[in-house]
């Protein structure tokens, strides 16, 4: 068995067992989800279940990072090292959403942080990581063009405004995704793992590594998110997994790939940005409701029927952006 399917399995068993341990103890504390009253009325059966599920994830990623970390550090220190900034970019979003959610869940705030403060700190994450990967980790500011495959250098005072922009972009998407029992954590499973078999090919062992404990953690996490969902990940885990994907992409040079193999999260955020257009403009709606699963979820889908179709979509739009490169 490969080291990456070791990492994946020990961290699949660890989100399962956290899983066990972390579950209940949210639900004791009543961290439970808060449904809009104008959402699907089918969503308000949810309400009190235990939210703010990504604390699972993060944690699994702390420890198994860590342990890695230590486990490289003696014979491969520059794995090691390279490993940081990649655990730093996906913690650091995590616990933006985690404030967010301890506002309103713990201290029940319920307008939890303000856009203006929580963007302040997600533009932070997003421009220290950039920084990191410029100044210390010299990986340059090319960028690879998908189907073209090569590179193009863009001048550092593009680059850096342009890498902050797709974070932010890509946190926000896979946040919006986030709306159903499943499909946040189903979609950027398969996005992270084309991300990470990407990896594999062009040698980048770091970010297998971390690809494999990102993996493994969402599948454990899986188990108790699915349809009916003992847990919901909130945006504690949402915009911890957009900051990962965003992360590994740009640590790859391949942000652009994201237009392919991140197309649900990418259709989501359409769908809101026409529906407020048109809206304003009109007074219509294009969309039954926005984002575009719940536009489904009225038009008579199940849940699950959603998240498998949305997610044979993903790993479509995977297979063509491994074609891609």
């Amino acid at each position: 068995m490969q080291y990456q399917n070791k990492i994946l399995l020990l961290s699949f068993i660890a989100s399962v067992v956290l899983s066990i341990i972390i579950v209940p103890i949210l639900r004791k504390l009543k961290v439970g989800q808060i449904e809009r009253e104008e959402g699907p009325q089918s969503h308000l059966k949810k309400q009190g279940t235990p939210t703010m599920g990504g604390i699972i994830m993060i944690i699994v990623i702390i420890l198994l990072g860590g342990f890695l970390y230590l486990n490289y550090a003696s014979d491969q220190p520059e794995i090691a090292k390279a490993l940081l900034p990649l655990i730093g970019v996906a913690v650091g979003f995590g616990l933006i959403g985690f404030i967010d959610d301890f506002k309103k869940l713990i201290l029940k705030n319920t307008k939890g942080l303000s856009p203006k403060a929580k963007m302040l700190g997600l533009l932070i994450v997003a421009v220290a990581y950039t920084i990191v990967l410029l100044k210390i980790f010299n990986i340059g500011t090319d960028m690879y063009i998908p189907f073209v495959k090569e590179y193009i250098t863009l001048p550092i005072w593009v680059y850096i405004p342009f890498a902050v922009i797709v974070m932010l972009a890509t946190t926000n998407a896979v946040n919006l995704t986030d709306g159903i029992d499943g499909l946040s954590t189903s979609v950027t499973t398969i996005i992270i793992t084309s991300l990470t078999v990407i990896s594999i090919l062009l040698g980048v062992k770091e970010v297998t590594i971390f690809g494999a404990i990102l993996i493994g953690t969402c599948l454990g996490f899986l188990l108790f998110n699915l349809n009916p969902a003992k847990v919901m990940m909130g945006d504690t885990g949402s915009l911890m997994l957009g900051g990962a994907i965003a992360g590994i992409a740009l640590y790859l040079k391949m942000p652009l790939l994201l237009l392919i193999i991140a197309i649900v999260p990418i259709i989501e955020t359409l769908s809101v940005m026409i529906q407020v257009t048109y809206f304003k403009k009109t007074g219509n709606r294009i969309f039954k409701m926005t984002p575009i699963h719940h536009h489904f979820e009225l038009s008579g889908w199940k849940e699950n029927k959603i998240v498998s179709v949305f997610s044979l979509i993903t790993l479509v739009f995977c297979i063509i952006g491994l074609y891609a490169i």
